[in-house]
This record gives C-alpha cells, sequence and structure tokens, in this order.
C-alpha cells in the first residue's frame, strides 16, 4: 500500500522563476534540478532533511504530453512498496488508474478519486 506522500508537485510555466521564488523569498532549498530526456524537474523543500518536498514540474511541456493530469492545481506523488499490487487492488474495487508508465523518475500511474481528481503513485525504491 502507499507508504507516504513523497511530493507535491506543482505546475509552472517558468520553472527558474519558481525556482528563484521559493529560494529568495520563502528561504526553501534545492535538493535537486534535474533534466533527462527533455523534461526538467526540481526538487525543492523547507531544508534538506524534510520528509516531504515540492517537484516544479514544466507546465508547458506537461501540456504537450497530455498526462491526463489537472494542471491549473498542485497534485500529490505518494509513494508506494508492491507498486502493482497496489494499482491492481485499486482496479478491483472500481478506482479510475492509468497505466503504469516509465517517467525518467521512476515507473508510475495515476488514479483518480470520486471527484475526477488525479493522483500519481511512483514505485518505492
Amino acid at each position: 500500500m502507499i507508504s507516504k506522500i513523497g511530493q507535491v508537485m506543482v505546475y509552472v510555466r517558468d520553472q527558474d522563476a519558481a525556482v528563484a521564488f521559493w529560494k529568495e523569498k520563502m528561504g526553501f532549498v534545492v535538493l535537486q534540478d534535474v533534466e533527462n530526456d527533455g523534461m526538467r524537474w526540481i526538487e525543492i523543500a523547507p531544508r534538506e532533511d524534510a520528509e516531504t518536498s515540492i517537484v516544479l514540474h514544466d507546465k508547458n511541456l506537461l501540456e504537450q504530453m497530455d498526462t491526463g493530469l489537472s494542471l491549473e492545481t498542485p497534485s500529490l506523488l505518494f509513494y508506494a512498496n508492491n507498486f502493482e499490487q497496489l494499482r491492481n487492488e485499486l482496479a478491483e474495487k472500481g478506482v479510475t488508474v492509468g497505466d503504469i508508465v516509465e517517467m525518467p523518475t521512476g515507473w508510475t500511474f495515476n488514479f483518480a478519486d470520486a471527484e475526477d481528481n488525479y493522483f500519481a503513485v511512483r514505485e518505492m525504491d
């Protein structure tokens, strides 16, 4: 099952401006700034040892990818052990689940709640 909320994903038009805001105005630190296969994500947190972080994603790129996620509000990324089992159990319970896909950050799938809010689950290492 889900073991923890790992990240809050925030979709921004200008990642560099967003990083500047969080660092300069809010005092956050950059944990990672990664580019892989044309996709850049920047992980920030209030401190280096924070349990949960914010990942700033490029909204423009994700719109082109047509992921099915609502890019208007932040979304939650859950980490899970028994990743495929969790997806299958959710599907058996009638939850709308997406396909398992490989992203630059690892294997993931989406699921929707009763109001069609989508959330992501990533396989825990």
